[in-house]
């Protein structure tokens, strides 16, 4: 939804002279001469206008609130008076409620804000008009002018207000084949889902997608209602599958994500039909039913490469991994991350990056490589040091510290596996110093090492020892 261009709005008189004593008024009378009394009032307008009316006197004695509402009450707008005033009722309510619950206090009264009384008039004594002559489609336009030009954080409220006005309106127009019945459905989905009311927001997306099936309708932006639709629809699925993940129920979430994937083929729309496989195949990951993972997630992949979309093939190559992983198939898993942390790198997706350095670091961590795993942890904690990302860092940090442990733990047990004089007296001599140990019981050669030998050691071993799946094959 996108806000209206400004409109010309024509003032009644007494709004008009109204606005020349506001503070914001280009024209500000010198707040010295406004004598607050109502002698001093009567008296200061007698000598500096002459002949001017009671209505005039008060238009320049009241508020530019109180003269708009006198305003539409002359100019028969009694309906429109009644919303405004329930509306400024509650405004009010609102903003001593926010003063009461913090010192920031920053909401201005409505009083000191006349542009927007000038849109309250302006649009709803319009549509009180059209109102009368029933013309729907006015009224409908009308309010919804009045809700782009509330859509803002602190006035959200009055924009719902008139989405729901909308709504109500919408459902008498029976002249445009229910496309404003579909935008407001649309228009009450987005009310709900922001009020976090999952369920009620589906139901109008719901409404809305099947309102604006086989339809080539276009909002103010010149976007496809039907796409629109879809999309709002796709993503509240996605809100309402979370929650059913969380509370553990795989088969409702599944079951919701395979209606949001079928939604998305009839669109015709290959972006959003990768991301509902995406999405669903995480749910199967969930739900441990990895085969079927991985055959949506490879659609996903495919879809990805068709578009070229490099960052999307790498969601979905995580993804696989992850199910991979949980497998046991640590080999494809790894080919998988590596591809990974190569399409982010060259995306500049760092914190993506790391992630995925992490989990391979992980991976090689639990098999006993520990060179392998502490270098993915240093790339990841070197990346994390340059973003200055701290919480980020200390967890790469403790990661890396832990590989580089591991490292030298291996050498060291090594040593103390020999169970000789020799071997024991290059740990006492290392550990003494913590710069040099001699002879090598692994090769048998005699070398000089600083705690960098220790690792180069390790990594030997690792070599020895062969690729992670050959030792967990090899153990069964």
């Amino acid at each position: 939804m996108t806000t209206l261009p400004p409109v010309p709005m024509p003032r009644p008189k007494l709004a008009s002279l109204a606005r020349k004593k506001l503070p914001c008024s280009p024209r500000t009378i010198p707040r010295s001469q406004l004598i607050k009394e109502k002698d001093g009032i009567d008296h200061y307008l007698e000598v500096n206008f002459k002949g001017l009316s009671k209505e005039e006197v008060a238009a320049y004695r009241n508020s530019y609130k109180k003269t708009i509402c006198v305003d539409m009450l002359q100019d028969g707008y009694h309906k429109s008076f009644t919303e405004l005033f329930a509306l400024m009722e509650k405004w009010d309510a609102l903003r001593e409620a926010a003063r009461v619950r913090s010192i920031f206090w920053l909401q201005r009264p409505l009083e000191e804000q006349p542009d927007k009384l000038d849109h309250f008039y302006y649009y709803l004594t319009r549509a009180e008009v059209a109102e009368r002559k029933e013309f729907f489609e006015d009224v409908y336009n009308n309010l919804y002018a009045l809700a782009c030009y509330f859509n803002h954080s602190e006035d959200k409220w009055v924009r719902n207000h008139f989405y729901e006005r909308c709504f109500q309106i919408a459902q008498l127009i029976k002249v445009d084949g229910g496309k404003k019945e579909a935008e407001a459905r649309g228009h009450m989905g987005l009310l709900f889902e922001e009020e976090g009311q999952l369920l009620e927001a589906a139901e109008h997306y719901e409404a809305f997608h099947q309102l604006t099936q086989g339809r080539i309708w276009k909002d103010e932006t010149g976007r496809f209602l039907n796409l629109l639709a879809s999309e709002s629809l796709l993503r509240i699925y996605r809100l309402l599958a979370d929650k059913m993940l969380e509370n553990k129920d795989y088969k409702q979430a599944i079951r919701i994500l395979i209606k949001a994937s079928e939604i998305a083929q009839e669109g015709n729309n290959k972006k959003m039909e990768g991301e509902a496989s995406y999405y669903l195949g995480l749910a199967h990951l969930a739900a441990g039913e990895y085969e079927t993972a991985l055959a949506v997630l490879n659609t996903y992949s495919e879809i990805s490469t068709d578009l070229d979309d490099e960052l999307g093939l790498g969601r979905a190559y995580e993804a696989i991994a992850k199910v991979l992983q949980s497998q046991g198939e640590m080999t494809e898993a790894i080919k998988y991350l590596k591809q990974v942390v190569k399409i982010l790198r060259n995306n500049f997706q760092f914190l993506d990056a790391v992630k995925a350095s992490t989990m391979l670091g992980d991976i090689y961590n639990e098999k006993g490589y520990y060179n392998k795993a502490s270098a993915y942890f240093q790339q990841a904690f070197d990346t994390t040091t340059e973003l200055t990302n701290i919480p980020l860092m200390e967890e790469t940090k403790v990661h890396y510290g832990i590989a580089k442990a591991h490292q030298m733990m291996l050498t060291i047990n090594n040593y103390i596996e020999s169970a000789d004089l020799t071997s024991l007296d290059y740990l006492l001599s290392w550990k003494e110093s913590r710069s040099n140990i001699t002879p090598d019981p692994v090769t048998r050669e005699s070398r000089k090492a600083t705690l960098a030998s220790l690792y180069e050691t390790s990594e030997h071993l690792e070599e020895l020892s062969g690729f992670p799946d050959n030792v967990q094959k090899n153990e069964t």
